[in-house]
Formats: structure tokens, C-alpha cells, sequence
């Protein structure tokens, strides 16, 4: 578990972060004492948290598998990709063609700080730090231009961060002005936590608002979803709870409770 005394001077500690609640679910380091007591607190109330986490990564690390193995995709811009952990999408991708070239976006100065020290040696990765919402400046960011030839087909990674953004902000907004800046072939990616439990989307929401500082949207229903990736041809099994989406085999674990869960799926750019 990190010292307080690591973090970057323009961090506070003592509030937690969605990125590094994450690390702390996925067994990482890289958190710090508010973090884990807000983790253990929402597990309190909603248990399969933890659970959901680990199945959105390997969810994560199927789809990227499977864009670069199956249709060829080289470049992923990773929206709010959170803090380095094994089998970064870089990593899986690179495994398949190391020409890969992987842009992740984050607003948390320490995954900047972590991310950066981790792929120093890599040139055809970059970390920046931004607001996801901040399209123009993402895509006009030199590591981008350096890394991503936005006239080939691209992966926009959308992956469990979705939630994190209110409903002035319009995700669906976002997600649309993404795909219109991605040539034809292309692919987004999207899951969010969904539920249909309105105790469990109040609670949830509410928990997370007050704990981050508002840095939070809201958990949502199925068919809110739906809307982020309308009009387009998403692939199947289509939208789904995402360890159910093309599971590696039989035995791949799969989500054992229902009061919220990763939902999403994959669409293509015609």
C-alpha cells in the first residue's frame, strides 16, 4: 500500500479516487488508506463489487484480444484507463503485434505519475493526463498525434468509467462525438455499472458522490446503455453483463450476484 508522503504536492490523500478504489479491488498498491476504507465500505452494501471489478478487467482484456486478433486493430485510445496493473491493454495488444500503439487518458495525476514511470521505455505507448469528456483536447494532445493516424481504424475504450459522469455532461454526448472523429472500421467499447435496483442505484451513487468529492455520474439501468451506442453495429453477443461476453471457455467465472453489474458490448463503425 502506497505512503501518503509518495503522492504528487497537488494530491489529497484523504480523497478517495475511483482509479485507485479500482487498483485497491483488483489487489493493486498503488492506494492509499481513504481509498481502502471506502472500498470496504461499499462492499458493505453492495458485496459483489470486488468480484465485478476483476471480471470488467479480463472483459477488458478479451476485447482487446480479440480487436487485435480478429480485426486487425493497432491503435486504442483507453478513456479513464486508471493506474497500471498486469495485462495493460498495450500489453495484450503488443502480444499479438508489438507495432500496437495504445493512448491512455486519465484525470488522476498519480496514474499519470505511475503510468509514465511504467512505460517510459515503450514508445508506442503514452499516458496523459486529461478529462475524458475533453475530446478536442485528447485528440489534439501531441503523444496523441505522435501515436494515433486517426485516418486507420481505431479502439475508443470506454471501460467501466462511464458512470463517472454526470448527466449534464451527456455520455452519450461523448461517446457520439468520439465516433464521428473515428474513420470508418473502427470500434468503441462501453460498459457502465447498471442496475435495476433503484435502492442500489440511490445508495451507490450517493455513496460515491460523497466520497470522491462529486468526481462521480451515476449508476444507471440496461437501457440507458443501450443509448450510447444506438445506430451503430454492435457486435454480437451484444450487450451483456460483461463476463458473459464471449467468456474464454466454459469455466470462466461469471458474476454470482445481480444487485449491480458491469454492462456493455462492442459496436463497429461502418
Amino acid at each position: 500500500m502506497q505512503n501518503e508522503s509518495w503522492a504528487p504536492e497537488a494530491i489529497d490523500t484523504t480523497v478517495p479516487s475511483v482509479a485507485r478504489m479500482y487498483d485497491y479491488y483488483l489487489g493493486g498498491s498503488d492506494n492509499y488508506e481513504s481509498d481502502r476504507v471506502a472500498c470496504e465500505e461499499l462492499l458493505k452494501q453492495v458485496p459483489s463489487t470486488k468480484v465485478l471489478a476483476v471480471n470488467n478487467r479480463r472483459f477488458l482484456q478479451r476485447v482487446v484480444r480479440m480487436l487485435a486478433g480478429e480485426y486487425g486493430i493497432r491503435q486504442f485510445i483507453d478513456h479513464g484507463s486508471g493506474l497500471p496493473t498486469q495485462d495493460n491493454v498495450h500489453q495484450v495488444a503488443q502480444a499479438i503485434d508489438p507495432s500496437s500503439r495504445v493512448v491512455y487518458v486519465d484525470n488522476d495525476p498519480i496514474v499519470l505519475a505511475h503510468g509514465r514511470a511504467l512505460l517510459n521505455e515503450n514508445d508506442r505507448t503514452a499516458v496523459i493526463q486529461a478529462d475524458m469528456r475533453d475530446t478536442d483536447g485528447i485528440f489534439g494532445h501531441e503523444e496523441t498525434v505522435r501515436l494515433i493516424d486517426f485516418s486507420q481504424p481505431v479502439a475508443a475504450l470506454f471501460v467501466s468509467v462511464l458512470h463517472c459522469i454526470p448527466d449534464e455532461s451527456d455520455p452519450a454526448g461523448l461517446v457520439r462525438r468520439v465516433a464521428e472523429r473515428l474513420a470508418p472500421g473502427s470500434f468503441l467499447v462501453v460498459c457502465q455499472l447498471v442496475s435495476d435496483r433503484p435502492e442500489i442505484r440511490k445508495f451507490v451513487t450517493d455513496f460515491m458522490a460523497e466520497a470522491t468529492e462529486n468526481h462521480w455520474g451515476r449508476v444507471r439501468e440496461e437501457h440507458e446503455v443501450t443509448t450510447f451506442l444506438h445506430g451503430l453495429e454492435v457486435l454480437e453477443p451484444g450487450l451483456v453483463e460483461v463476463s458473459t461476453w464471449r467468456p474464454d471457455n466454459d469455466l470462466a467465472p461469471v458474476q454470482q450476484t445481480d444487485e449491480w453489474l458491469e454492462w456493455g458490448g462492442v459496436a463497429r463503425l461502418g
